[in-house]
């Protein structure tokens, strides 16, 4: 659910579509845009440089797990929007 989508919580239901239409029309972006070779190759990168790498490093700073972590829910929310885009 997006802030959009709470917003709307309590208002007229044009409000509500509004605020799913465009979550979808996010969502269906961001399908296009990692759709293609190029988008994939992004994709991949981005994987590889924030989601297949540890969290925690021994020796580090505990606060580098939380910006890690961070960077892991964005790639994360791509992902997301790509397979509901998928759905539509």
């Amino acid at each position: 659910m997006s802030w959009d989508e709470l917003d709307a919580i309590g208002q007229p239901t044009e409000d509500i579509r509004a605020a799913e239409q465009k979550r979808d029309d996010l969502s269906r972006l961001t399908f296009r845009v990692f759709s293609s070779e190029d988008g994939q190759k992004l994709l991949d990168w981005l994987k590889e440089m924030y989601v297949n790498v540890p969290v925690a490093v021994p020796g580090t700073d505990p606060s580098h797990a939380y910006f890690a972590e961070g960077q892991r829910t964005v790639v994360r929310a791509i992902e997301a929007r790509i397979n509901q885009a998928k759905k539509l």
